[in-house]
């Protein structure tokens, strides 16, 4: 409850406690409340608004969907992200001023993106970091855990994209040790949590460290089955068919991760994994 709006409002009106109280209530019943935040009854509360002329909606917090077109604009923007098309995603946030963007929540979704964009767009590693760590320290005053670990997340592949894989991995064995034990309570976060998951998986795949990278990838296609969601699957089984190839696995086991990686990606239109997996299945193909 907004205490201090109620305040400001009975100074404007030159009003003492004893003033305003006057009739209503005992004023020590006012000064539990402006002081210790001890709220009266209903029926006070509201003689003492109606005194004031302060709408009592103005006292408590603002429940809901707050700008709605923009949370619509960025769960499109995280769409993007999942089926690979960074110059979408890119496009929809060069259109949203960040200093427009009021809730804080929306704000932590604007600068994960925003730096998982940054990676795939090549941009410099400081600049990419720099994102992360504005979102690290939105995260130490609103306590939104998820975006810590994409943060982790984002920061370990940015490395790892420049090579500096002792530094990349350092970020990954935090996101590691604490993915786990993160508990998905919306469709919002099973995105995120997939997000991080196949991330770890792939680098691990791409530093050959195959039993980690295939645990990690098992553990997002356990979350998809849990959730009843199709995103990621399909990169998921992708990537385990990549491992696969790179562990000479037999042809029959590739085939069948690809395919369902094949099927997966059609369900979600996403394209440019289906050209991926169009191009490892010749490469399968044509090797005696």
């Amino acid at each position: 409850m907004n205490i201090q709006r109620f305040i400001n409002v009975r100074k404007q009106r030159g009003l003492s406690q004893s003033e305003l109280a006057a009739g209503i209530c005992t004023q020590a019943t006012l000064s539990r409340f402006e002081n210790n935040g001890q709220v009266p009854s209903l029926k006070i509360l509201i003689q003492l608004c109606n005194r004031l002329g302060l709408p009592i909606g103005e006292l408590f917090p603002k429940v809901g969907i707050r700008q709605p077109e923009l949370s619509s604009k960025m769960d499109q923007a995280e769409f993007f992200l999942i089926t690979s098309e960074y110059q979408q995603l890119a496009d929809i946030l060069a259109g949203i001023p960040v200093d427009t963007i009021e809730d804080p929540f929306l704000k932590f979704s604007y600068y994960y993106l925003q730096g998982f964009v940054m990676i795939f767009q090549k941009a410099a590693i400081t600049d990419i970091l720099f994102t992360f760590d504005k979102l690290l320290l939105m995260e130490k005053e609103h306590k939104n855990p998820i975006f810590q670990l994409l943060a982790l997340t984002g920061s370990g592949m940015a490395y790892s994209r420049d090579g500096d894989i002792e530094k990349a991995e350092f970020y990954f064995e935090q996101v590691f040790e604490n993915i786990f034990n993160y508990s998905i309570e919306t469709t919002e976060d099973t995105w995120r949590v997939l997000n991080i998951v196949f991330h770890c998986g792939e680098f691990y795949g791409e530093h050959q460290e195959f039993a980690t990278s295939n645990a990690l990838l098992e553990y997002a296609i356990t979350i998809c089955s849990d959730n009843h969601v199709t995103y990621y699957l399909a990169r998921a089984a992708y990537q385990l068919a990549v491992n696969a190839v790179c562990e000479q696995q037999p042809k029959t086991e590739i085939n069948e991760r690809l395919a369902d990686a094949k099927a997966y990606a059609k369900i979600n239109r996403n394209r440019i994994l289906l050209d991926k997996i169009a191009k490892l299945q010749k490469q399968i193909n044509t090797q005696q």
